[in-house]
């Protein structure tokens, strides 16, 4: 198994590397973490992620995207920046088309390596999704979120939020960062590993050179998506006036660093990341924004992560820090269910409730920023949440 050693050991908080050693919770900087057991029994059918819970039925489809405009900073000879996007929308009805995979084989494979013996690539990359590709997209204007995962994993590693806010009726672009993850298919058959990895661990890269290239990525996204020439083809069901962005681990922190970039990304989300810049003067502007991580040393006022309270500080406008008891790092993910259902070590609070509560308070926040819908379940502790603390509100 592979050991966090390095900076990315100090960087666990913004990086998924923790994933490697096979276990679910973010370790403090510097902490070893266990391998996991190879007496697990590996499952033969597959994991099924819990059923979506808006109106809509659910369609998706993959777009390959690569902006050659840019130089990859990971590969300076690749021919531009690749970019992988999985587009979730409310579907026009339920049924059509085929069920839409999770990951492929070798995403899948990949991942598997490193979190154990006890992991099959095969069952994983059969998970079950809610989704159908080859379907037509509701009619209407629907808001657009655009997700980024963590560091080292894959977009598909948040399939159960990205169908959750497509079944509510947003369309959701899920994005693959080019060499930021152990494997990336690409169509034709080639596959991108991680070479960031390796910068961040052994080449001592800073992290804002991921968050500040993540950001560029999705002002790329956006251009093909909601520009002029729109690589989708139902792009009109997008409403580009309305806008958001949420990522978990880094993905979070480039959020941050996203709305800073760019004006048309309305509301953000930052998942249990590290925040790698500090943000401006002039904060985000008065857009909205909510830091939703674990509640312990890491995250809690005053914790290890104390770029958590200089970015509260510098957020102006509506602005929420919420932490849930009992998660962990990759609670924010589909991490819980996987771990589950491959029987690696879970956090206390169950894949269920993590899965749950993600969904409702990432909802919330959109309805209510995108959408201008009242969602009370923001302005404080709810008895129906009692995982959820509310801090320097």
């Amino acid at each position: 198994m592979t050991r966090l050693t390095g900076a990315v050991a100090a960087a666990v908080l913004a990086c998924s590397l923790a994933l490697t050693a096979g276990v679910a919770t973010a370790a403090p900087p510097g902490t070893p973490a266990p391998g996991a057991s190879a007496t697990v029994a590996q499952p033969v059918r597959p994991a099924a992620l819990p059923a979506p819970t808006g109106p809509h039925a659910v369609g998706s489809t993959v777009l390959p995207l690569v902006d050659r405009s840019r130089t990859d900073p990971w590969v300076p000879t690749a021919d531009g920046r690749a970019l992988m996007v999985t587009l979730h929308y409310p579907a026009a009805r339920s049924g059509g088309g085929h069920p839409a995979p999770y990951a492929t084989r070798e995403e899948a494979r990949l991942l598997a390596e490193q979190l154990g013996p006890g992991v099959s690539g095969d069952v994983l990359a059969r998970t079950r999704t809610h989704s159908r590709a080859g379907v037509r997209p509701a009619p209407g204007r629907h808001p657009l979120v655009l997700l980024s995962p963590g560091f080292s994993v894959s977009r598909w590693t948040l399939t159960s939020l990205a169908e959750d806010l497509a079944s509510r009726g947003y369309v959701v672009a899920s994005v693959d960062h080019a060499y930021e993850s152990y494997g990336i298919s690409l169509p034709g058959g080639r596959t991108l590993t991680c070479v960031a990895c390796t910068a961040l661990d052994e080449g001592g890269v800073h992290g804002s050179v991921v968050t500040t290239t993540r950001a560029a990525d999705m002002r790329y996204v956006l251009d093909r998506l909601v520009g002029p020439r729109s690589v989708w083809r139902h792009a009109d069901v997008i409403d580009a006036r309305r806008i958001g962005m949420a990522g978990h681990s880094i993905g979070g922190a480039s959020a941050a660093t996203a709305m800073v970039a760019d004006r048309r990304i309305d509301a953000g989300i930052n998942m249990d990341g590290s925040f790698w810049e500090d943000l401006p003067a002039e904060g985000l502007r008065g857009r909205p924004f909510i830091m939703l991580g674990t509640h312990d040393e890491m995250h809690l006022p005053g914790g290890i992560d104390t770029s958590w309270d200089r970015s509260w500080s510098a957020l102006d406008g509506w602005k929420r820090w919420i932490t849930l008891a009992g998660s962990d790092h990759f609670s924010f993910s589909d991490g819980p269910v996987i771990s589950r259902h491959f029987g690696l070590p879970e956090p206390q609070l169950p894949a269920d409730r993590a899965v749950a509560l993600t969904r409702t308070y990432v909802s919330a926040f959109f309805d209510r920023h995108l959408r201008g819908l009242s969602r009370p379940v923001l302005d404080g502790p709810t008895e129906a949440d009692p995982e959820a603390h509310f801090q320097n509100r």
